[in-house]
This record gives structure tokens, C-alpha cells and sequence, in this order.
């Protein structure tokens, strides 16, 4: 699934949060989003979920012809007018994702059968996620609102990739893990992009994270894209800390 930003704007009062004049993300591409805070990384993603609205510009999604003749989607469609693009999207974004009155494992069922997936099938999958929950989220009879900080990141970024989508976007998924947690992540988000063929989108402020795991780099300031770095060989690390001082 590619998607196209084109002449989006938001601001918040003065502040500039996003203006981007146009952008292409290819189909199956991973790219990582970094920059300071404040840079515009979280409300570009929330602007690509229509979860705010812009003042002014567009997001597109366009299908692949696999994608338009496995009847996935219809043609390329608007976010903001259409809720097509809900059926192949997955996104973790924060907490407010979650049903926090409900056990990871109700979630994940929850999750599963809006899907079209069956119980065992659920359970199949999270399979591949053992290590990644370490033991600490299936199974334990706690509800999402009381696990810790990195329990609830996990619990909302399997929930995301169970949805098995084309598009998929995480903002920050490496904040509140462990060293463990993290390494486990970051080896099922290139498996799962390699395997599926699934755009992935992730934005960090981990910047040795993001050049582990996404071949294309764009670093965002001020809500610009302001330099798109091929990573393909890992080589955007020496320009990344020369930007950032690290």
C-alpha cells in the first residue's frame, strides 16, 4: 500500500505542527520517522489515521494492483473521507488505543473476532509474541489499566499487527521496554514487513533502533521532511548523529 501526503497542513495556534507539500511512501516500504519533540512526528501519524483533522492537504492510500485484484480495496482513497482504509490499517499510537477495562486476552479475542479471526487462530498467532510479552501480559487475569507502562505498549502493539494490515504504524513502540523487549520487537517488525510485503511506519526517538530495522530514514523538523535518507546498507547512522550532535 503506498501513501501519499500532499499538501498537508495543521497547526495548533502559531505553531506550525505539519507542512508538508508532498511526500510518497512506496508499498512495502519501512521507514522510520525520527526528530525532536515537538519535530511533528505523532501528529503526522494522527493526520494519517484521521484522528485530527488537517487544515488543508490530503492523505492518500493507493493499493497495489495485487492489492486492487485480491479485492482488498476499491482504488486510492482518501483518509478523511472514507473509512475504507480502516480494514488495512493497524496502528498503535498510545494508551487511548486500548480497552483498559478488559484482560490482554480479552483484547486480543476482541481484536481477533472484529478481524474475522477465530479464538484458536488468535492464539495461533500469538504464538509468534512469547517472547516478545515475556510472560507478563497473556494469561495473568489483569486488567490493561493496571499493567505497567511497557505491558501496555505490548499489549497494544501485538493488538496492531494482529490485525495482519497493510499499513502499519507505531509512534514510539520502543518507549517503556526493556533491552529484551526491544530487540525481540524490532526483529518481528522486519520479519513481518519482509514476510507480508506491509508498509511499516514507525516513528522514534531511538535513533540507533530506527537505523536497525527501517532501510529509508526521514528526519522531520518543524513538520517539514526535511532530508529523506536512504538506510538500505545502515549508513544514515553517521548523518543522523552529525544532525543530532550524538
Amino acid at each position: 500500500m503506498k501513501i501519499i501526503v500532499d499538501n498537508l497542513k495543521k497547526t495548533f495556534g502559531e505553531k506550525v505542527a505539519v507542512d508538508i507539500e508532498h511526500y510518497e511512501i512506496g508499498d512495502g516500504d519501512m521507514l522510520g520517522l525520527v526528530g525532536n519533540n515537538g519535530a511533528g512526528k505523532s501528529t503526522l501519524f494522527r493526520l494519517m489515521l484521521d484522528l485530527v483533522r488537517a487544515d488543508g492537504g490530503r492523505v492518500l492510500m493507493q493499493p497495489s494492483e495485487a492489492e486492487l485484484s485480491a479485492g482488498l480495496a476499491s482504488g486510492t482513497v482518501n483518509v478523511s473521507l472514507t473509512e475504507e482504509w480502516k480494514d488495512w490499517t493497524g496502528a498503535y499510537v498510545d494508551e487511548s488505543f486500548l480497552i483498559d477495562y478488559l484482560t490482554p486476552d480479552e483484547y486480543f479475542q476482541f481484536i481477533g473476532r472484529i478481524s474475522g479471526r477465530s479464538d484458536d487462530d488468535v492464539e495461533v498467532f500469538l504464538g509468534d509474541f512469547e517472547q516478545f510479552m515475556a510472560g507478563e501480559v497473556k494469561g495473568q487475569k489483569k486488567l490493561i489499566r493496571n499493567l505497567s507502562a511497557g505491558n501496555k505498549q505490548k499489549v497494544g502493539i501485538v493488538a496492531a499487527m494482529l490485525l495482519q494490515p497493510k499499513v502499519l504504524i507505531l509512534d514510539e513502540p520502543f518507549n517503556f521496554l526493556d533491552p529484551s523487549s526491544q530487540s525481540a520487537i524490532k526483529h518481528l517488525l522486519k520479519d513481518y514487513n519482509s514476510r507480508t510485503g506491509a508498509t511499516v511506519l514507525v516513528s522514534s526517538h531511538n535513533l540507533q533502533h530506527t537505523v536497525d530495522i527501517c532501510p529509508r530514514i526521514a528526519l522531520f523538523e518543524h513538520g517539514v521532511v526535511i532530508r529523506d535518507i536512504d538506510n538500505s546498507d545502515g549508513q544514515a547512522a553517521t548523518e543522523l548523529e552529525n544532525y543530532f550532535e550524538v
